[in-house]
């Protein structure tokens, strides 16, 4: 709603700047969080093609994907479902666990990802997507050369539907 709001204007003046932010989680997945997960992937590509349709307008967009920082995030403000069927503990139990131990001790500075984004809305020439923080881009690069290897292995399969 927000950039909805501001879009008319930024075309007006054909220029502006929108940061969408999203998560490592809209870049990999997790047990336990899939809803988190999906809505985060969907920013991501909302935020991918908005870069692409206002560019002509000088309007830049960037997704920043944060990794852990220290917020309360993992903390009070968390709403944790009951859980309903003990098949799912072994999966989810250790990602829950996880985010509790590092509550409070993420490697992330809130600050320093200020710093981050407000050099990245000084940038000439910024990046559709902005991975925050050591925790997130070693993530990251492990799913996408997971995905990578997956696509090599299955590239006979997709080929073979060509007609």
């Amino acid at each position: 709603a927000v950039a909805k709001a501001f879009l008319p204007r930024f075309r007006e003046r054909r220029s502006g700047f929108i940061v969408n932010v999203t998560s490592m989680g809209g870049m990999i997945t997790m047990p336990g969080i899939a809803y988190y997960c999906g809505s985060k992937f969907a920013l991501e590509g909302i935020s991918d093609t908005l870069s692409k349709e206002l560019a002509p307008f000088g309007i830049a967009v960037t997704a920043v994907a944060p990794g852990s920082f220290r917020t309360d995030w993992a903390g009070r403000s968390m709403i944790r479902s009951p859980r309903t069927i003990g098949d799912y503990d072994a999966s989810f139990e250790p990602v829950r666990q996880a985010r509790l131990d590092k509550h409070g001790r993420q490697p992330g500075d809130p600050a320093k990802a200020a710093q981050a984004i407000l050099r990245l809305v000084d940038s000439e020439d910024p990046p559709a997507h902005l991975l925050l923080g050591s925790d997130a881009l070693g993530l990251v690069r492990s799913a996408l050369a997971g995905r990578l290897a997956e696509i090599d292995a299955w590239e006979a399969v997709t080929r073979s539907t060509d007609g």
